[in-house]
């Protein structure tokens, strides 16, 4: 299980910068038609021109040197996902910041429930184990906060001991939240190597990134050629608002 929300793009007034930087090695600035959308004296939103729009895929399909630009492209995301995902996602160091809800700090902090881990492929023996998993996690809790007796020991409250039977008992599948922010060429790598992998959470992150605003640049960068990348983006607009650069404005 993967869920990815609270996204956040690159504001009208970072596109603007962006471009100009991506037009410097040439000094062709004059050439940009890119412009802001506008409400009364509020900048509302970016529309990216043809021109612009035609050199950000041609500097992409030049390699990584030359499409420096998406370097400067951020994506901000709040990501739930297992800690088994998070231990691939954490290859990916370079480009990439991330806050996450600390299991050392916050283990004890609530109820162990199933809702807390990914097991949606596990039968029926799997899904009894995982409970049983559950049951002890949730003794070692009461024993931490509260103290007590376990089978002929006793346990003070916030007992070392205790908190580790937590650490070490708890299973990859639990799932942890992060908020994180990446780049575009991040997304590019990701998407090249991840598209096909046996695991669901990466699949649907890669789908996640067809979704978002000129995903053919990462797609493209990823290997892929126009028509598949015209197909995915048309599956995409058939099934998902997607997200684009606009602000939000009052009713």
């Amino acid at each position: 299980m993967i869920k990815l929300e609270h996204v956040v793009l690159a504001s009208p007034e970072q596109m603007e910068f962006i471009i100009e930087g991506m037009r410097n090695p040439m000094n062709s600035w004059e050439k940009s038609d890119s412009e802001y959308e506008t409400s009364g004296y509020d900048i509302v939103g970016f529309d990216l021109g043809e021109n612009d729009h035609s050199l950000m895929q041609r500097l992409t399909n030049a390699g990584t040197d030359h499409r420096k630009f998406m370097r400067m492209m951020p994506v901000y995301v709040r990501i739930t996902a297992p800690l088994y995902w998070w231990k691939e996602f954490d290859t990916y160091k370079v480009g990439t910041v991330a806050n996450s809800c600390s299991t050392m700090h916050k283990i004890a902090a609530k109820e162990f429930t199933l809702d807390d881990f990914s097991c949606e492929h596990l039968n029926r023996i799997g899904t009894s184990s995982l409970w049983d998993i559950i049951d002890i996690l949730n003794v070692a809790r009461k024993l931490y906060l509260n103290g007590g007796e376990y089978k002929g020991e006793n346990y003070d409250s916030k007992d070392k001991q205790v908190w580790w039977q937590m650490i070490q008992l708890l299973p990859s599948s639990y799932n942890q939240t992060r908020n994180v922010m990446m780049n575009y060429e991040v997304l590019a790598n990701i998407y090249k190597s991840r598209r096909g992998h046996k695991l669901d959470e990466w699949r649907d992150f890669c789908k996640w990134i067809e979704e978002l605003p000129y995903s053919e640049l990462i797609m493209n960068a990823g290997g892929l050629d126009d028509n598949s990348i015209n197909a995915l983006q048309g599956a995409v607009r058939n099934s998902s608002k997607g997200y684009i650069y606009k602000r939000k404005t009052e009713d």
